[in-house]
């Protein structure tokens, strides 16, 4: 009994057969189907699976958050020590549970935070409203929670904006408005998702000294290395229901669920360089077919440099004598730590911003010279998938009218035909990206965050571009689907000779994709080279720093799997078959056709109040369902 009543003291989160439901038009969506967890104080419990598994949905029901229309029930679910029926809680109530009591951490930071304010502001809020400080303490504590929370220059961040940041740096502020009020649980739905990999390390680390200090963590999460660093048990949900919990050691490396077997399988593949399908680098399959095109350069960046002035009235360089050339039909990786001036980079190629030295030429034209309203007729030569897109979408659009802003003119007649043959065009385009016709009636916020970034690589498929710059493309997606959207980038390499400046902190997606990679620091370019030659002889200590700080996943092993009943290669599980990711072909034009994996089934909106949502969906990977070869 004496251990029961301890394990009951310890004890902060009880949640029991959590029913989360939403209206659709069609009927009902069962997002959270019956879920139970508990977790304890010090004690860090992971929640992982697909995008749209309705991890998001759990952890936003604890909070009240679960969206309008949302039908949320459950058999308990209690905050302890003291207790609290958050079944209970109601309006203004809430207000004494977020933030004092639950801390969260959100996937998108750039909407989380308020565009108006300053960083510090935003710190200071949280502060003021649970009363941690006095007023006359509220800049000094703040500046000390951007400083936890590894912010650099602290004090010039706190009076920037949001927008002046970069996605590191926002969910750095955001971690430290969440721990702000010192909250006994704190939620982190992806909270290193934009995060390079020595910031994510840093940020792991604060995660685990505020467990070590008691905190219970409820972390969600699609990346298993973080899960294997962090967890101390591991839940797995797929179609809004709970299929495996286990210590994470056990569930690791001894999986019991042909799911969760299959996860660590896709995660396997992942992590070794391989396509989905087993199969080489796709940056070298893609090469056998780009061999020739990629004589012909299409971007070519000669010295650029770029400076911002700050608060403080001081120009600060961002970008300082960059140059590289892009080949059509070539991938070419930039990695760099958060604020390395990666996505600075990305700006001055697309035309974006003006660079203050240097220049930029497009398709062998002068592109950074000239005025806007002579490079417009050629901007749908270059295009851009972006790190956010809840925040670069328009919130009042749906999908259909987010994607068809970007579909050349059909040159026939206006019409009921051009108007079929407009839907069918997009109805391709979703389908190349693996989703469903219905999502084209769908708005942003009605969408998972991995949802999310499909649309966003299926728009800027559309006016059919020599060169896609892509700003951490797959940050949002779970590694399975990672693999598909991949396979997708290497399948348009090879067929149509696009090329692609692949921005990511994730070292393993940019080895796996890229031919060529820059290694970004401080705005300058500290090495580049082949892709392998970087990885497997590192020259300068910056990049063997960031090779170094690289998560280790643990995959399981061969033998560990085998005696699970699976083996480390695709497996046909009962009523399944097993089949490699779909290799998608597609040429950009209105009337080709597209062979593409099975659509997502079973879409539920997702929540029209939060940032993030994942809602139940059907079979969304190559992991889960058989797939199409051209």
């Amino acid at each position: 009994m004496a251990n029961t009543d301890a394990t009951a003291r310890r004890r902060l989160l009880t949640v029991e057969d959590l029913r989360v439901a939403f209206p659709t038009r069609h009927g009902t969506t069962d997002a959270v189907r019956g879920v139970s967890l508990t977790v304890d104080a010090g004690e860090c419990l992971a929640v992982v699976g697909e995008s749209g598994s309705g991890k998001s949905v759990t952890a936003r029901a604890l909070l009240g958050l679960a969206g309008p229309g949302a039908r949320v029930r459950a058999g308990r679910m209690s905050l302890h020590d003291p207790d609290l029926d958050l079944t209970e809680v109601r309006g203004r109530g809430w207000r004494d549970v977020r933030g004092r009591r639950i801390g969260l951490v959100l996937q998108d930071a750039l909407t989380s935070l308020d565009p108006l304010r300053t960083v510090g502001a935003e710190v200071a809020e949280a502060l003021r409203n649970h009363r941690v400080v006095p007023r006359s303490r509220l800049a000094e504590r703040s500046l000390s929670l951007l400083e936890e929370a590894r912010v650099p220059e602290p004090g010039l961040r706190a009076r920037q904006y949001p927008h002046q940041l970069s996605g590191g740096l926002r969910q750095r502020a955001l971690i430290a408005t969440a721990l702000a009020a010192a909250p006994p649980l704190l939620i982190a739905d992806e909270p290193t998702t934009a995060l390079d990999v020595t910031v994510q390390a840093r940020i792991l680390d604060l995660l685990a000294a505020r467990k070590e200090a008691g905190t219970g963590v409820l972390l969600i999460s699609h990346d298993l290395s973080v899960v294997a660093r962090l967890a101390d048990r591991i839940a797995v949900m797929r179609h809004g229901e709970i299929v495996e919990e286990g210590p994470a050691a056990r569930l690791l490396h001894a999986p019991s669920h042909p799911y969760t077997r299959r996860l660590l399988e896709a995660a396997a593949r992942h992590t070794g360089h391989t396509s989905a399908s087993g199969g080489r680098d796709l940056a070298a399959a893609a090469d056998e077919a780009g061999a020739g095109a990629a004589e012909r350069p299409v971007l070519e960046v000669s010295g650029v440099g770029k400076s911002f002035t700050g608060p403080d009235g001081r120009a600060r360089p961002a970008v300082r004598d960059v140059s590289f050339t892009l080949h059509a039909g070539e991938t070419l990786g930039i990695v760099g730590e958060s604020g390395s001036g990666k996505t600075t980079s990305a700006q001055l190629a697309l035309g974006l911003l003006a660079p203050d030295t240097g220049s930029v030429r497009l398709l062998g034209q002068p592109w950074s010279q000239r005025p806007e309203r002579e490079r417009r007729p050629l901007r749908r030569r270059i295009q851009l998938v972006q790190q956010d897109p809840l925040g670069s979408f328009d919130p009042r659009y749906t999908v259909e009218r987010i994607i068809g802003e970007a579909l050349p003119p059909s040159g026939g007649a206006p019409g009921r035909g051009s108007a079929r043959e407009r839907r069918a065009r997009l109805v391709e385009l979703l389908t190349l990206v693996g989703l469903e016709e219905e999502m084209l009636d769908r708005r942003p916020r009605q969408m998972s965050g991995g949802q999310r970034q499909r649309v966003a690589v299926a728009r800027a498929l559309a006016p059919g571009p020599d060169v896609i710059v892509c700003d951490e493309p797959v940050s949002a997606l779970d590694v399975s689907v990672q693999a598909q959207i991949l396979d997708l980038f290497a399948d348009l390499r090879r067929r149509l000779g696009v090329a692609l400046l692949f921005i990511s902190h994730d070292l393993g997606v940019v080895h796996h994709i890229s031919d060529r990679v820059l290694v970004m620091r401080d705005g300058e370019v500290v090495e580049s080279g082949a892709v392998g030659d970087v990885f497997r002889r590192p020259a300068h200590p910056y990049t063997r720093e960031l090779l170094a700080a690289l998560p280790r996943s643990s995959p399981p092993p061969a033998e560990a799997l085998a005696a699970a009943g699976t083996t480390a290669g695709p497996t046909a599980h009962a009523g399944e078959t097993a089949a490699p990711v779909a290799r998608t072909a597609h040429a950009v034009g209105p009337a080709t056709a597209l062979v593409a994996p099975a659509a997502r089934a079973g879409d539920g909106p997702a929540d029209a109040a939060g940032s993030t949502a994942d809602v139940a969906e059907g079979p969304a990977s190559a992991v889960d369902r058989p797939a199409a070869t051209p």
